[in-house]
């Protein structure tokens, strides 16, 4: 294991989840069925396991799973010290990077169920829309919201102080980095490893220092169970380093929707059948096609022309979506010219603080499909789901899908009492 603060990052870990127990009543794991989460939730029971303590588990069910994450989602529900296991089956709505018809998809959608990608998980701890729990929850709502207004609820059902743990690691992104290097959060007693979410709401991060071999090591030390998909992903040719088990729509995790095709194509299939543009991003998610790692342009363009160039062609078939983009960009070149006093340049000028964006990111977040801008620090707004809506409403039957339905359907109708 790795040495980390002249610490093995096995026993630190053994000792933040300790520490956990010791000081909070009202304690759950955040688990998605990926390798970290599994470990984190298994050394967990372990511990409360010789402090004869309970704790809860929250799982928020995405549908576009892999069918060896549900069967070891079956495995970590029969862990001795769990008490309440959240399975969460909600519509949420969630990214779509590989579609500018659909840019978003929503999870569990009752309007599509014939088209799910897996069937509703049973039990009586699967929470759905049939039997909801959660007053604060609203249909459609993002995931990072619900996860923030689940804590604030199992505070206020518990009456007490809240632990939550959750398994990310800093070697894993910046973004997870700067989450526990920061110095302008606020944390449980000045442990860097917390982060205070709202009253009385912790979030704690035990194996935050562990790398990937080490989450490896603990399994085959303690002979801990694993989600089988990740043997599948290393003999397809997948190193340890880059298997992912997000929802596979989004800007960074589409790179991983090959590996649906590879490993399970039942799966593959339905994927196909549920959201748009899954083949495309398919073949085009590692290209500069879709924005992955760095953009280009024709030569005899500037940045600001390829970024109208696009804009253009996004128009002829969508121009709804056309139009909101150029929304948001005049909004960029206002802030630019008022907040800034610099006018918005062709690429970024490195070192000037005032240039926080430029027609290059404004084309790169075009070309990744990002319908928020989230790019340049936009976000989700209420009027903008109510316009995706129409969008979405609109262009469903772009290519005639409907039409054709509606035909087949006039067909076998036509036909039906002929023998033939």
């Amino acid at each position: 294991m790795k040495i980390y603060n002249e610490k093995n990052v096995l026993d630190a870990s053994i000792e933040r989840l300790t520490y956990i127990f010791n000081n909070f009543d009202n304690i759950y794991f955040s688990v998605s069925g990926g390798k970290d989460s599994s470990v984190m939730v298994q050394l967990a029971n372990m511990i409360a396991k010789e402090m004869n303590r309970k704790f809860d588990v929250l799982h928020i069910d995405l549908e576009a799973w892999y069918k060896a994450t549900d069967e070891h989602l079956k495995e970590l529900k029969k862990l001795s010290q769990i008490e309440h296991f959240y399975h969460v089956c909600l519509e949420f709505t969630e990214d779509n990077a590989v579609s500018q018809f659909e840019p978003t998809w929503i999870t569990w959608d009752e309007n599509c169920k014939s088209k799910w990608i897996r069937k509703m998980p049973r039990g009586k701890d699967v929470i759905n829309i049939k039997n909801n729990v959660f007053d604060f929850y609203e249909r459609g709502m993002i995931f990072e919201d619900f996860i923030v207004d689940f804590a604030k609820w199992y505070r206020d059902k518990n009456d007490g102080p809240v632990a939550c743990g959750v398994a990310i690691r800093s070697q894993e992104s910046l973004n997870r980095y700067r989450t526990i290097a920061s110095t302008n959060k606020i944390t449980y007693k000045g442990l860097q490893w917390t982060t205070k979410i709202d009253l009385d709401i912790y979030n704690f991060y035990p194996i935050y220092d562990y790398c990937t071999e080490d989450i490896w090591g603990v399994v085959a030390k303690y002979d801990l169970k694993f989600n089988q998909i990740y043997e599948m992903m290393y003999k397809n040719g997948v190193s340890i380093h880059q298997q992912r088990l997000c929802q596979p729509f989004g800007f960074d995790q589409r790179v991983g929707l090959d590996q649906f095709k590879s490993i399970e194509p039942d799966t593959w299939e339905k994927l196909l059948n549920r959201v748009s543009g899954v083949n495309m991003g398919c073949i085009y998610c590692r290209t500069e096609l879709l924005g992955h790692i760095k953009t280009s342009k024709p030569s005899h363009m500037s940045w600001e022309e390829y970024t109208i160039f696009l804009l253009e062609s996004i128009g002829i078939y969508a121009p709804e979506v056309m139009e909101h983009y150029i929304e948001k960009i005049k909004r960029v070149i206002w802030w630019h010219k008022e907040k800034c006093k610099t006018e918005l340049t062709d690429d970024m000028e490195h070192g000037n603080d005032n240039d926080w964006c430029s027609w290059k990111e404004i084309a790169r977040a075009i070309e990744k499909n990002d319908f928020w801008m989230k790019r340049l620090s936009f976000g989700e707004t209420k009027s903008g789901y109510e316009k995706l809506k129409k969008i979405r409403d609109k262009y469903i039957n772009y290519f005639g899908v409907g039409e054709i339905n509606k035909s087949l359907e006039k067909y076998e109708n036509k036909f039906k009492s002929k023998d033939d």
